[in-house]
């Protein structure tokens, strides 16, 4: 089922989430330390159930240290269509060697020229997602 005029927006189901998140690698990370909350964009991969970055040393590490709460929001759109994909979770960075060579040979690219050493790990727990109809906005009158 698609969203129409008629009815604009349809939430997805996990499944039909889950492969949109997966056919998207740019998001935007949501974290919250002391009642401050951050945004950083990221590119990333789901795979296997779970959604992997890397990052270097800096204020994003360090508030996922702080708190590993985190929300993950991807978008896309077609003429047609616009949708929207929203990942709850737990963020972990990896830690043994074994993990960090497996995630080291999956194709995750930085978008941006920079090392980036730390592989973190969201598991989610929630994943929520809706489609919505594009289209001019009805009357107000």
């Amino acid at each position: 089922m698609m969203p129409d005029q008629e009815h604009p927006v349809l939430d997805l189901d996990p499944s039909e989430s889950w492969d949109l998140l997966a056919g998207s690698e740019l998001g935007r990370l949501a974290v919250s330390v002391g009642d401050i909350p951050e945004i950083f964009p990221i590119n990333y991969l789901a795979h296997d159930g779970v959604v992997l970055f890397c990052t270097a040393e800096g204020s994003k590490l360090v508030n996922l240290t702080i708190n590993k709460h985190v929300a993950l929001e991807t978008d896309g759109f077609t003429d047609e269509f616009a949708w929207s994909v929203i990942v709850h979770g737990t963020a972990e960075t990896l830690a043994g060697g074994a993990d960090i060579e497996a995630a080291a040979q999956l194709p995750l690219r930085s978008w941006i020229p920079t090392m980036k050493y730390v592989f973190v790990v969201i598991t989610p727990q929630k994943i929520t997602g809706r489609r919505f109809a594009r289209g001019p906005a009805p009357d107000r009158w």
